[in-house]
């Protein structure tokens, strides 16, 4: 059986490129999404094991995303993970409080990520 399944929701091609390539070396299988509304969409039909998204998005945020997902019955299980340059410490309260399970700061650092995702999808979240 290989690694699990990502979603992984961002807008910016640079940071998709860069982490969607981080993942897929270490074995992840990750689907890609520009959207929160494609996000959505792809989280209903792949019931991935972890959903990364960035905060702020063109559509819908990732609060908001987050928020959506918990509230669905088929999707609450999954862990949300918010990848976000908004670093402050209020920032990483309103992530947890919107009902994220993780949080990864921008700029990611690729050495540590796949150990990060790893943790989170052992339940180890902080």
């Amino acid at each position: 059986m290989g690694k699990a399944k990502i979603l992984y929701i961002e807008d910016n091609f640079d940071n998709m490129t860069l982490v969607k390539r981080v993942l897929e070396i270490e074995g992840y299988e990750v689907i890609p999404a520009e959207t929160g509304q494609e996000g959505l969409t792809k989280a209903f039909e792949n019931n991935p094991d972890i959903i990364i998204t960035d905060i702020n998005l063109p559509d819908i945020d990732g609060y908001e995303i987050t928020d959506t997902l918990k509230k669905d019955q088929t999707t609450a299980h999954i862990p949300v993970i918010a990848m976000t340059a908004n670093v402050m410490k209020k920032d990483r309260e309103s992530v947890f409080q919107a009902g994220c399970d993780g949080y990864i700061s921008k700029p990611i650092d690729v050495d540590e990520l796949p150990g990060q995702i790893e943790n989170f999808l052992k339940g180890k979240f902080s």
